[in-house]
């Protein structure tokens, strides 16, 4: 008898791996005994815990660059870190900050995104329209008079 009984449910396994992905002999043998190994540990319930500490794929200081920032849970490149794309992961953009080691208010945006951003602020000059627009409003509340006698 088998001393491994899951040995034949991993050869299906593997069968079926060894048509789509070319592999040689010896890693057709390996691959049976580690799914074969891995399936038993898995039922009688000795099987490895993974930590739960997950290796980045980049360094989270050197994700964020001049044209891209790359995701640091799977390696892909963006203009924008979207919500979308961090909800593939199960994460909210505070939560990818948190557990990556961003500061709270970090922008998850390429740097040359953001300078464009920055020189359409300069370049429109917000600023001085919202503090016109603010003084303008405060001039004409104190030059009328109140009829109220």
């Amino acid at each position: 008898m088998n001393p491994n009984p899951y040995l034949e449910q991993a050869m299906e396994m593997v069968k079926a791996q060894a048509g789509v992905k070319q592999m040689t002999p010896a890693e057709i043998v390996e691959m049976t005994k580690e799914v074969a190994e891995g399936l038993n540990n898995y039922v009688s319930g000795t099987e490895e815990v993974e930590s739960e500490i997950q290796e980045p794929f980049i360094e989270p200081k050197r994700a964020i660059r001049l044209n891209h920032i790359i995701c640091v849970e799977c390696g892909a490149k963006f203009k924008i870190l979207s919500k979308k794309h961090l909800a593939s992961h199960g994460l909210t953009s505070d939560e990818y900050r948190e557990k990556w080691g961003y500061k709270k208010g970090t922008s998850l945006v390429c740097k040359s995104v953001t300078q464009k951003r920055r020189e359409k602020i300069v370049s429109t000059k917000i600023w001085m329209k919202t503090s016109k627009n603010s003084k303008s409003e405060k001039n004409d509340s104190d030059s009328k008079p109140d009829k109220k006698k």
